[in-house]
């Protein structure tokens, strides 16, 4: 039987992104702090709360980050490009998307990481001309 050290809540808490994120095994002593919170009621709360966060912050995102114009909007404008073009040809319509994304993490020591991701999406729909 192997002996699992005993670590203490701070430590376990300081490795609370790599628990939501689900890679406990890259913490510095993952079956300590897997012990750790079977035995701490106080940690595992913790522990839960961050990851209902976690969950709920993922959900905004989801959402803010994935709508879709109304087909009648899509229509409108669509319509209203048609009028400008003279002629039969094809329609572009471009939608670009950009988003930064920053995360700043503080340790126990008090040290700042910041990380940021710049997310961009171009999508190109083409409509053919056949009013003309």
């Amino acid at each position: 039987m192997s002996y699992i050290e005993e670590i203490p809540c701070f430590e376990v808490l300081s490795s609370v992104v790599f628990i939501i994120e689900g890679a406990v095994e890259e913490a510095r002593n993952p079956q300590a702090i897997a012990s750790h919170l079977d035995s701490c009621l106080a940690c595992r709360s913790e522990v839960a709360h961050e990851q209902e966060m976690h969950s709920l912050l993922q959900e905004v995102l989801r959402r803010t980050c994935d709508e879709k114009a109304p087909a009648d909007l899509q229509q409108s404008i669509h319509e209203a490009l048609l009028r400008q073009v003279s002629g039969v040809g094809v329609t572009e319509v471009v939608t670009q998307f950009s988003m930064t994304e920053i995360s700043i993490e503080i340790d126990e020591f008090g040290n700042v990481e910041h990380r940021e991701v710049q997310i961009e999406q171009t999508h190109v729909q083409h409509f053919l001309d056949e009013e003309k």
